[in-house]
């Protein structure tokens, strides 16, 4: 019997936004991390109502990456380190929090009138022991300075890390892979087993990973070692992450992640008591901290 290539199989909670739908696959109850990835939202795609457009107000975040991309619509991303970049897609938006950062994510207001389009990826990465305090920044990529490699037929862009000898020059705290992979008709490619945890998501299309069916939105996560083919008779879409396995727990409250709960306690009175830093140009409002949030860790 031909043993599977998946560990575990996790279907994302879909949080219904009204004018566009989240699907967060991590943290889930059975599993918190794949390689530094804490945290998978898929959302969208959708077009906004014409006037609307998405506003996220300030919030904060501490001992983090978060890693935004697109394969469709425009998001304009301000910081508290002063940052403001509009994203589109292909490009890479890197915030790293370190001992704290707000930013905010909103629509850019001359697509309002049309209604913006929206679809792609909100992920963060974990920061790794001794670089959790580092300082505040953020890296925009645009995306032909990403690599893009293939036969013509099926290719990645690769967005952080390494993959089939191309490397992508984004920051990296920790290993880090993160490709976005295009299947032709009648495509495969291989997924190497080069980091200590690999995930796939297919996010457009129908595709099969040893000739197991994907469903979409799922997080399947692969067997340590073990090296996969994904493919697609029609076309798809499908996102790889992962990297080098965490030795020590990482807690999650709200947009904070930690390996100490007294440093997210810390963070939490001190948004309510509004010291972090404001963002320039965005700060008229914010997120209150909540009584019970949708993203924790599980025991």
């Amino acid at each position: 019997m031909v043993e599977s290539a998946f560990e575990m199989t996790i279907t994302p909670v879909t949080h219904d936004l009204g004018d566009f739908k989240v699907r967060r696959a991590l943290p889930a109850r059975q599993r918190t991390m794949v390689g530094p990835f804490i945290f998978v939202d898929e959302f969208g795609p959708a077009r906004l109502p014409a006037g609307r457009g998405m506003d996220v107000r300030p919030h904060p975040h501490i001992n983090l990456a978060t890693v935004t991309y697109l394969f469709e619509g425009t998001i304009e991303h301000r910081d508290s380190v002063g940052s403001d970049q509009v994203i589109q897609p292909g490009a890479i938006n890197l915030m790293t929090a370190g001992r704290g950062i707000v930013h905010s994510e909103r629509s850019p207001e001359a697509l309002r009138p049309d209604g913006p389009s929206l679809y792609g990826m909100q992920t963060w990465l974990a920061l790794p022991d001794g670089r959790e305090e580092v300082e505040p920044a953020f890296d925009h990529v645009p995306g032909e300075a990403l690599p893009l490699v293939g036969d013509g037929g099926s290719s990645a862009r690769v967005l952080m890390g390494s993959l089939w000898g191309a490397a992508a020059a984004t920051r990296c705290d920790s290993a880090t892979i993160y490709a976005d992979i295009l299947l032709g008709s009648g495509g495969s490619v291989p997924i190497d087993a080069v980091a200590d945890e690999r995930a796939v998501m297919l996010v457009d299309g129908r595709a099969e990973l040893d000739g197991q069916a994907l469903e979409l939105f799922a997080l399947y996560v692969l067997r340590p070692g073990h090296t996969a083919r994904l493919a697609s008779a029609g076309g798809a879409r499908a996102m790889l992450m992962g990297g080098e396995a965490f030795a020590t727990r990482r807690y999650v409250f709200w947009n904070f992640v930690s390996s100490s709960r007294d440093r997210i306690n810390q963070a939490k009175e001190d948004w309510k008591a509004q010291r972090f830093p404001l963002v320039p140009g965005d700060d008229q409002e914010f997120i209150p901290l909540p009584e019970v949030p949708k993203t924790v860790s599980y025991p």
